[in-house]
């Protein structure tokens, strides 16, 4: 996780899912959270738990944890934001302030995981150039290399 991008990401995919967390939890304790409600409430508390292991995959730059939380999103708010939108468009449905709140964070649950794939594969230097700051140092400085003459010693101690 050496790019800004992807700490940010990151940053937003744990806010969203504590702001997941507070939403199941108030659910389940019956409280009013401005009309957001868990789209259902047993799926809701698996996806938390998915999602955690998605972070652990991202976090270590695995392509499977992103595509595991498209996937999961996906299905869970991708549905539900389709239908909401087709409800939006149907003049003869009335929609209220809560279908348009519910129907945003969906869209936002639809747009992280999507900008979190996209992230990893556009980074080309993933698996293609890791960077070990132990060794890089070595290796990587010609600047301070020895100009060898003749009489120097021949022997390669690199072990490229």
């Amino acid at each position: 996780m050496k790019n800004f991008s992807t700490w940010m990401l990151v940053m937003f995919m744990i806010l969203f899912w504590l702001f997941r967390l507070v939403v199941a939890i108030s659910f389940e304790f019956k409280m009013d959270l401005i009309g957001v409600e868990p789209l259902n409430q047993k799926l809701e508390i698996i996806l938390l738990f998915v999602v955690i292991l998605c972070l652990i995959l991202i976090v270590k730059r695995k392509i499977t944890g992103a595509l595991i939380y498209l996937m999961a999103y996906g299905m869970y708010f991708g549905v539900y934001l389709y239908n909401s939108v087709m409800d939006m468009i149907n003049p003869e449905v009335t929609v209220n302030t809560i279908t348009y709140f519910n129907a945003f964070v969906s869209l936002v649950g639809m747009i992280i995981p999507i900008a979190v794939l996209l992230d990893l594969l556009l980074d080309k230097g993933r698996k293609a150039h890791p960077v070990d700051k132990k060794t890089d140092w070595f290796y990587k400085n010609k600047q301070f290399d020895r100009e060898l003459d003749e009489r120097a010693d021949k022997n390669n101690y690199r072990t490229l």
